[in-house]
């Protein structure tokens, strides 16, 4: 087997390569630092043993004699390693060090490039390292010596009188006597200066100043600054997204949470996942697997989650055994999970909710028509389809197809509360549960939910709902998301 020394780009988790999803996606072990996007963890197999030596300032900090000998024994073993690094691990993350200790224990290793903060934090910063006629190089160094001592490998006066851009990496701490040598080195007091904080993440921060004042504005770690006439640019993008530094919980079951957390990062804001509903089998799982086998002698067969679509198919031989089975879906995420299976939907309402399913099929075959329906859905569920089609004369077989549960609380989950803003609801599950598990306090101020029926859950738990979806989609929650923040 082979340690991978995988960088993990400067922060934001869309950063990092394909080669580098693939090999997490494989590891037995996932050997990670502070600087690593959490969400990237959760790219390595559920039961992928993983191991923090992030070092911090001031703070705990594993050395790196133990991480070098750390990923030779775990190489030794055979099992698939993943060293994964803020940045590039080539660059002054000491992954040569680690590179020098495999290979000198002749443990196998593959080193795979990240996107550097050198390049990526100023450009999401709108900061080009480059502009044609006022800067058309760059030096990257390191600030992580102290020029106050005197026992620095970086010569900051060759530096000052390089020209062109200075991008100093791991320098926050040290601000102020960098920019105090490199104007007695010569440059300017009024160059433009600009120091990047948690960059290429949502809650980055961008300081402007000049050489002579950035450290007066003390920037904090981790930092990246940047000297030199493009420090002056402003070409803002990121820090512009509509949602950009909202804190956002979302409350779905972790195999349909990374939807909606996507979406919500596309637009700036910082998506956390904590599940308050998990799906188990039913508890009658044979009939639900002779329901599977006997599909074709129903005349629709309806779904009300995509869920229930997966879940009903695992024990479905093939598309084909449908029949002449038409199928109808309760909404666009069903409808895509059935397209999933190579399985279009006869039918969608217009209104994605049972009351509109149900006069959908009333229209669609005329209300006096006797036909055979099979509805595969939660085992706890609103009674409004059903009913109404019981009403209306059909032969109706309602056959759970998973159970919705609670998952244990989250350990974590009073922190990840305390500092969100906004908390969003899928389902009246995902709200019963969460004010079961959590209570009725740790609600963060603002409450979204994706329609209607979520929103009379909430507000009988004594929830006041701030955003409620017209489109009752993940699109339509994180579109009224945007509309309600951008007012």
């Amino acid at each position: 087997m082979t340690v991978y020394l995988v960088g993990a780009g400067p922060g934001d988790p869309d950063l990092l390569t394909l080669r580098g999803a693939e090999v997490l996606a494989s590891a037995d072990v996932v050997v990670y630092d502070r600087l690593s996007v959490a969400s990237l963890l959760d790219l390595a197999p559920p039961d992928a043993e993983r191991i923090s030596v992030g070092k911090q300032p001031g703070g705990p900090r594993t050395s790196q004699d133990d991480i070098n000998a750390l990923l030779v024994a775990r190489g030794r073993t055979g099992q698939q390693v993943v060293r994964l690094k803020g940045g590039d691990p080539f660059v002054f993350a000491r992954g040569g060090e680690e590179a020098a200790a495999l290979a000198a224990a002749g443990v196998a290793f593959e080193v795979v490039p990240g996107i550097t903060s050198a390049v990526a934090v100023p450009a999401y910063a709108g900061i080009p390292v480059t502009m044609r006629y006022s800067s058309t190089s760059f030096t990257v160094v390191t600030g992580h010596e102290d020029p106050a001592k005197g026992e620095e490998s970086v010569n900051w006066e060759a530096v000052a009188a390089l020209g062109g851009t200075l991008v100093v990496l791991m320098g926050a701490a040290r601000c102020r006597p960098i920019c105090e040598r490199l104007i007695v080195a010569g440059m300017a007091p009024d160059t433009p200066a600009a120091a990047v904080q948690w960059g290429t993440r949502p809650n980055q921060r961008t300081l402007r100043a000049t050489l002579a004042t950035l450290a007066d504005l003390d920037p904090q770690p981790p930092a990246t600054i940047v000297i030199g006439e493009v420090a002056a640019a402003d070409l803002a993008w990121f820090e512009n997204r509509p949602l950009f530094g909202r804190r956002i919980v979302v409350t779905r079951a972790r195999p349909q949470a990374a939807a909606l957390a996507t979406e919500l990062r596309r637009r700036g804001a910082e998506a956390v996942e904590l599940p308050t509903i998990a799906f188990e089998a039913p508890k009658d799982l044979d009939r639900l697997v002779q329901a599977a086998a006997e599909v074709g002698r129903y005349d629709w067969v309806v779904f009300t989650s995509p869920t229930g679509v997966n879940r009903f198919f695992e024990h479905l031989r093939d598309a084909r055994s449908l029949g002449e089975a038409r199928v109808a879906a309760i909404g666009p995420g069903t409808a895509a999970a059935l397209a999933d299976r190579n399985v279009a939907a006869d039918l969608v309402p217009e209104q994605y909710v049972a009351e509109a399913l149900l006069e959908a099929l009333a229209d669609e075959v005329g209300s006096d028509w006797p036909g055979r329906v099979l509805i595969p859905r939660a085992e706890t569920a609103r009674d409004v389809l059903p009913e109404g089609l019981v009403a209306a004369g059909w032969d109706v077989d309602v056959v759970p197809a998973y159970r919705t549960v609670s998952p244990a609380p989250d350990p974590a989950a009073a922190a990840v509360l305390a500092d969100a803003e906004v908390i969003t609801f899928t389902s009246s599950s995902t709200v019963t549960n969460f004010v079961d598990t959590y209570g009725v306090d740790a609600v963060p101020k603002v409450v979204a939910t994706i329609g209607p029926v979520t929103s009379a859950t909430a507000r009988d738990r004594d929830l006041e709902v701030a955003i409620e979806a017209t489109d009752y989609t993940v699109d339509g929650l994180v579109a009224a998301l945007e509309t309600f923040f951008t007012r």
